[in-house]
């Protein structure tokens, strides 16, 4: 998914998403392509690792030990179709053979096209009973994968009112309508959102989702189980 607006603005974010309703954030549809390639995809280039490594205006979610051989930084948007089906069909196996065997260290950075991944991200950061409060690293990685095994029907729901699809979701979380609410008018966390992503651009060039940095290398696009597997192997 390419990018297209840098930043969202806390007036679109309301009038987006906590005021109107939307048509649906990104198109769905049975001809979508998905990549399922069994050979890694060639790098885009090099990053400076130790510098991406750092964290920026928000703390990292990363889960696998800070000594792992491998590190990876995925760069990701909840409205993303491809971000969707990689962490639906490859993610779980790639964290069970290589994160939970302490081989990667893989963290979560936000990068969201428009304002409904902006305001989906910020859910998922915030602490659903108390949204003043941020999310542990376990309360992310839950949301995240419950928004995106959800996504169609709160990102393209068939009445189109993404607002009151995107509530009846995060209710699953604990969210009410009134953390709902305050978690969206919650202007530093907006702004730290957006920081993430001009930071990507500006200082490692992502401009599509999902872009993962691994062991200084750039690669974009959705990959498979087998392809993630050879590309880690290879550095191990």
């Amino acid at each position: 998914m390419q990018m297209n607006e840098l930043t969202t603005t806390r007036r679109a974010l309301l009038g987006g998403v906590a005021v109107l309703g939307l048509s649906p954030a990104v198109p769905f549809g049975v001809s979508e392509a998905f990549a399922q390639e069994d050979t890694p995809p060639d790098s885009q280039g090099n990053v400076d690792m130790d510098a991406a490594l750092k964290p920026g205006s928000l703390p990292d979610m990363a889960i696998g030990p800070e000594n792992a051989p491998i590190k990876v930084i995925e760069y990701f948007s909840l409205t993303c179709p491809h971000c969707a089906h990689f962490h639906n069909t490859a993610f779980d196996e790639i964290k069970k053979k290589y994160v939970d065997t302490g081989k990667v260290r893989f963290i979560l950075r936000e990068f969201p096209f428009d304002p409904v991944a902006t305001a989906a991200f910020m859910l998922a950061r915030s602490n659903p009973q108390d949204p003043k409060q941020p999310a542990t690293t376990e309360q992310y990685f839950a949301m995240v994968s419950m928004l995106f095994k959800q996504q169609v029907s709160w990102a393209a729901p068939k009445d189109n009112n993404v607002r009151a699809a995107l509530l009846q979701t995060v209710k699953l979380a604990g969210y009410s309508q009134e953390s709902f609410e305050a978690c969206l008018t919650n202007q530093k966390l907006l702004d730290d959102v957006n920081a993430v992503v001009k930071r990507a651009a500006d200082e490692f060039g992502v401009n599509a989702t999902p872009t993962f940095l691994i062991n200084g290398k750039k690669y974009s696009g959705d990959m498979s189980v087998a392809a993630m597997s050879k590309l880690f192997d290879g550095l191990l």
